[in-house]
Formats: C-alpha cells, structure tokens, sequence
C-alpha cells in the first residue's frame, strides 16, 4: 500500500510540474548577435611573381589604379603612376613596373628615389606569375596614357658628351643618351650615375644626386622621353670645382668616366669623361629630349667647355 501511495505522489508531482510548464508564458525568441565586420586583411593575391634572387613577390589589385605588394613579409600599398609602357605602381617607398617585352612577361621591384616618384636602383628582376584566382600571365588594366614602346636597356644605348656649360666654379656637362638599337625605347626619370677613376676604381666618396636642376640650369620635371632609332636623349651631369674646405676637403678626386644605368635595368653603360667634381656630390637632371635646356637666369657671365 505505501510503495502504491508513493508511485501516487510521484505521478501527482509530475503532472504538476508539467501542468505549470505548459501555464508558462511564450518566451519571445533570442534575436541572433549582430555580425561583426571584419578586420582590414591584405587583398587576395592575384598573382606570385618569382625573383632571380630567389625571393618571390605577391600582387595584388584591390581597387582600379592601386596595386599591394607583398614583399619578404611586409605588405606596401601603391598607386598607378604614369610610365613609357607596360603598367607601373607606386608607394611605400617603391615602384613595380609590369612590361611584356618579346612577347614575355616580366616585373621589376625598384627603390624610389628621395623625390618618391622615379626608381633609382633595382631591387628584384622577376618573371612571369604563377597565379592564384587570375589565370596565369594576366596583366592588370593598363592605363591608355601609356606608350607602345619599352622602356630603354643598356646594350641598346650609346652615351656621349653633347655639350657644357661653366659659371662661378660650377660646371654642367651635357650627357646624350642615344638608342642605337632597332626597336623604339623610352627613357622616363633619372639615371643612375657612378664614377671611375682612371685605373677603373669606383670613387665611393662622390654621390650622384637627382635634382630636376642645378647652379646653371632651371628644374625640369622628369617626362618620358621616347627615342626612335638613332634618337637622342639627354641629361645634365653638374658639379662645384671649388673645394668643400668647411668640410676638410682640399683636394677633389679625378673622375676618368662616366658610368650609367637606365632606370629599371642593371647593365651598365660608359663613357670617358674627365673631370674633378668637389663637394662629394654630382647633381643628375632628369632625361629630357632637347639638348640645351633653359639657363638660370644669372647676370654672371658663363662660358661654354
């Protein structure tokens, strides 16, 4: 009798404990949490170029006119920028530059210059992408202000000494830079100057210095420069020969020739030029396509050398 009155109370309990829950109001459901957005992450890759150094460079295009390159771990945004073909980026210190020359594609990662517009040395010279979402060897959009012709290399270039002037201890020597090869190049920006001694040596304490002009030349903007065959181009090579005495210099090295590398390119071309730049520094004008710039004003007298 007490296990049946116990089975009772337990089956009473359970009743109302079931009877309640049914009486419960209708709870309103749970609104799901609000998507958060997410963090700022690199764009997707669209193409890994490989270097001849062995290093790799990611590419993409996020947005029309931008470009982000991923370079040994460091992610740079850039921007389109005008160049005498192919297409060029841009920022964060440097330039890539995509050209297809003789039907292969190739992209150059350079070292802006301290005006952060024209390269001034080469970082890496890498070949045609494997890709990840892009197919293989696509190009981004190329802007339509650019030109059909490649930008210069040196075993197409010829140098020469194409005039000079003389001011007040400053010189200027005219530079031609002369496409002696079969095909149409262009020449946009600075060369890269060094100098040699008359045994061939490096003279490591002068530094070569972009400037758009000089003591005895007014400042040009750097414009690309395209050269047929047997075309010119030109540049402004100046220096002090008056010793930099404050500085404890009182004698200045003897440069013996002139050497020169076009911007996105390594070799080297030479040309013999004698002459004593003091101060450790030479200024190198922008490429331009006449070979008598305008003059500074001046009421000093200046010869010609």
């Amino acid at each position: 009798m007490r296990r049946f009155r116990s089975a009772c109370s337990v089956a009473s309990a359970v009743a109302l404990t079931l009877a309640g829950a049914c009486n419960q109001p209708e709870q309103p459901a749970v609104a799901p949490p609000e998507p958060t957005a997410p963090s700022a992450a690199p764009a997707a890759t669209a193409a890994t170029w490989t270097c001849e150094s062995g290093a790799t460079v990611a590419v993409a295009y996020p947005e029309t006119g931008a470009a982000q390159i991923t370079y040994k771990g460091r992610v740079h945004a850039l921007r389109s920028a005008q160049s005498a073909s192919g297409a060029r980026y841009i920022g964060s210190g440097i330039e890539w530059w995509t050209v297809v020359r003789d039907g292969v594609e190739q992209g150059t990662l350079g070292r802006l210059g301290p005006d952060q517009e024209v390269a001034v040395a080469p970082l890496e010279r890498c070949s045609a992408p494997t890709t990840g979402d892009a197919p293989a060897g696509v190009l981004p959009p190329q802007p339509e202000f650019l030109p059909a012709s490649a930008p210069c290399q040196g075993p197409q270039l010829k140098l020469s000494r194409d005039g000079g002037d003389a001011g007040m201890g400053h010189r200027v020597a005219i530079i031609g830079v002369q496409n002696v090869g079969t095909r149409p190049c262009s020449l946009t920006g600075y060369a890269t100057v060094t100098l040699q001694d008359g045994r061939g040596r490096a003279i490591e304490t002068v530094r070569a210095e972009q400037n758009p002009g000089s003591y005895l030349r007014a400042g040009q903007a750097p414009t690309p420069v395209e050269l047929a065959p047997k075309a010119k181009a030109f540049f402004d090579l100046a220096w002090t020969v008056v010793p930099n005495e404050a500085d404890g210099e009182t004698v200045c090295p003897s440069a013996a020739k002139v050497r020169v590398t076009a911007p996105a390119d390594t070799a080297v071309v030479s040309l013999d030029q004698a002459f004593t730049p003091c101060g450790r520094r030479v200024q190198v004008s922008p490429f331009r396509s006449v070979a008598e710039p305008d003059a500074v004003p001046s009421a000093t007298p200046r010869a010609k050398t």
